[in-house]
């Protein structure tokens, strides 16, 4: 059975907000609404990109969630001032928003969605 958008943007919005409760043991209803929207896009790149080598569709589906997580960031926390994360004391991280310890971990979440077929 094929998933519709919005049952895509449930999952993702779900899922996302379940994972960050596990990693971090609290979440932000802007993490739900970037979760949905990053599972939707994750899944029209998977049908760009699927004919490339698997460890490229994963990291295709990283930088989504890269570019998502920075511009969700700069908007909720640089912009709005939330604080809801902050990778300021992180490896190479940029204005505190991604680094490259979380870009790996979003290549593994990517793959589950980026690699089959």
């Amino acid at each position: 059975m094929k998933l519709q958008t919005p049952a895509v943007f449930a999952l993702g919005a779900a899922g996302y907000a379940a994972l960050e409760l596990l990693w971090r043991g609290r979440t932000h209803w802007t993490m739900a609404l970037t979760g949905g929207a990053v599972l939707v896009g994750l899944r029209q790149l998977r049908r760009r990109v699927h004919e490339e080598n698997p460890l490229s569709r994963c990291l295709c589906g990283a930088a989504c969630i890269t570019a998502a997580e920075y511009v969700v960031g700069c908007t909720v926390n640089r912009h709005f001032r939330l604080r809801v994360w902050d990778y300021s004391h992180e490896f190479g991280n940029v204005q505190g928003q991604i680094c490259p310890k979380y870009a790996v971990l979003w290549t593994l979440l990517a793959a589950p969605i980026m690699l089959p077929k």
